[in-house]
């Protein structure tokens, strides 16, 4: 499996961003996907996830209203756009993937030794 983010970069404050993550190598729809953040020097953050089919979501508090995942499986990419952000926003963004039988998320989604793959990264960076 191999994950491509792009679109990071750098905007200012309340300004907006869209990341795409696109997917290779498996069958796109029978993996689960997740966002995470990660500042030099810190713990790998989560920041949301999907389900296989698009159906289900879930977000990080921090990020909760501003920020929405989605998905295309026809495309076989998942994006997130971010809306209204923040400087605390600001990190190497990651897309992941775990490979699952059931449609459901589950808790362990916000666990980042769950997912299988990982793209590069694409810095997103949020100026005041």
């Amino acid at each position: 499996v191999q994950l491509v983010e792009s679109g990071g970069g750098l905007v200012q404050a309340g300004g907006s961003l869209s990341l795409s993550c696109a997917f290779s190598g498996r069958t796109f729809s029978s993996y689960r996907m997740g966002w995470f953040r990660q500042d030099p020097g810190k713990e790998r953050e989560f920041v949301s996830a999907i389900s296989r089919n698009g159906g289900l979501t879930y977000y990080a508090d921090s990020v909760k209203g501003r920020f929405t995942i989605s998905r295309d499986n026809a495309k076989n990419t998942v994006y997130l756009q971010m809306n209204r952000l923040k400087p605390e926003d600001t990190a190497v963004y990651y897309c992941a993937a775990d490979w699952v039988a059931q449609l459901t998320l589950g808790p362990s989604i916000r666990d980042y030794h769950t997912y299988d793959y990982w793209g590069q990264g694409t810095q997103v960076t949020v100026s005041s």
